[in-house]
């Protein structure tokens, strides 16, 4: 029986593969280990390794990789250390990692020194920041590409990437936003929410804007006061600067039009999404799973700025005036959904298990060049 470990730094990771993870656990021919690490096991942070232990998944290997003030650089030291330890004792067949953060990079780079099959779910994406640098290092690392579409697959084979190491599985976390099984009063009431109207809040830090983060977070929240509209606000990723962006919504603890939360479990957010007014913020979401859902999003600062869809929705700086505008501006009754095509991606991810092929590819990678 093959082993197959998922690495799981975050919530929003979490999501994305755990229809994946699902497939492998409740199967006879493969072995699911999890290392759960990062924001996961941050108390901070909803401690949400708890969602991961709600599914019912049996091997969950727990790590922390940080201090409160998570510093990067000893973050991707700690996990390259503690993630060497953990496979070296189980001995995968195959790591697989989804992302642009550290913990998919310090698991690539144990993964290749050790001569392991590295997997990477969305390599060829673009978001900008310091995001796409991992993201894209992470692909290098790699020995096989599970991506969403065409674009991403020549975005690779641009970088060197072998086209027969590139698996178009479509996007994982789409097989999620059709589900239509959990009723928004559930919801609500789960989350003690009381608000007939909402918008979604998710601001996250951009890193190489560390000097400024203070001042936009400070822009976007007065800009969400003055607006007087109900919020519901999930914290950012702990990536440097988050502390700027926390300060600054101190301001809101004591709103009642504000209902603030570390986290959620993703398939009540989605819920909530699909009834929101509109999403604000720098959030990947505004331009995937909203734009799918056919939801009004708001994108503010230029932390999305390489994303593909940007022309969809409405973007602005992050200045109080410019927001406060876009807010009040009408919006569409509904967007029209976006062309996604979602591919069943647990399906797709597990006939490339069972037939082997993933198994298949070379560990020696090789600069193909572009003739």
């Amino acid at each position: 029986m093959k082993k197959i470990v998922f690495v799981s730094g975050t919530r929003a990771d979490f999501s994305k593969i755990k229809s994946l993870m699902l497939k492998i656990e409740n199967s006879n021919e493969f072995e699911l280990f999890i290392f759960a690490t990062g924001m996961h096991m941050s108390k901070k942070f909803g401690l949400t390794v708890k969602e991961i232990e709600k599914c019912g998944f049996k091997n969950i290997h727990k790590f922390i990789n940080h201090d409160k003030y998570y510093q990067m650089d000893q973050a991707l030291s700690a996990t390259i250390d503690g993630f060497s330890k953990f496979i070296h004792e189980i001995e995968p067949d195959l790591i697989i990692v989804h992302g642009d953060r550290i913990e998919p990079l310090a698991a690539a780079i144990v993964g290749s020194l050790n001569n392991i099959l590295v997997a990477h779910i969305e390599g060829g994406e673009l978001s900008g920041t310091i995001d796409e640098s991992l993201r894209h290092a992470i692909s290098k690392l790699a020995h096989i590409h599970l991506v969403n579409d065409e674009t991403a697959k020549k975005r690779l084979v641009q970088m060197g990437e072998d086209k027969n190491s590139i698996f178009i599985i479509g996007s994982p976390d789409l097989e999620l936003l059709n589900a239509n099984y959990i009723d928004i009063k559930e919801v609500k009431k789960y989350y003690n929410i009381d608000y007939e109207n909402y918008a979604i809040v998710i601001f996250h830090p951009v890193t190489t804007e560390f000097n400024s983060m203070k001042e936009q977070s400070e822009e976007f929240v007065n800009a969400l006061i003055k607006s007087k509209k109900n919020y519901i606000v999930i914290y950012p990723n702990n990536d440097l600067g988050f502390e700027s962006i926390m300060q600054s919504y101190e301001k809101l603890k004591n709103l009642k039009r504000f209902k603030i939360f570390p986290s959620l479990k993703f398939e009540y957010f989605i819920i909530l999404l699909k009834h929101a007014d509109f999403i604000i913020g720098n959030s990947s979401c505004i331009l995937k799973e909203a734009l799918y859902l056919g939801i009004n999003g708001i994108l503010v600062g230029s932390r999305q700025d390489a994303r593909t869809n940007i022309k969809d929705i409405l973007k602005t700086q992050a200045n109080e005036k410019e927001i406060l505008k876009l807010i009040k501006k009408p919006f569409n009754p509904k967007n029209k959904k976006h062309e996604i095509k979602a591919l069943k991606s647990s399906e797709e991810f597990f006939r490339l298990l069972k037939d082997e092929k993933l198994f298949k590819v070379s560990k020696q990678k090789k600069f193909m060049d572009i003739i």
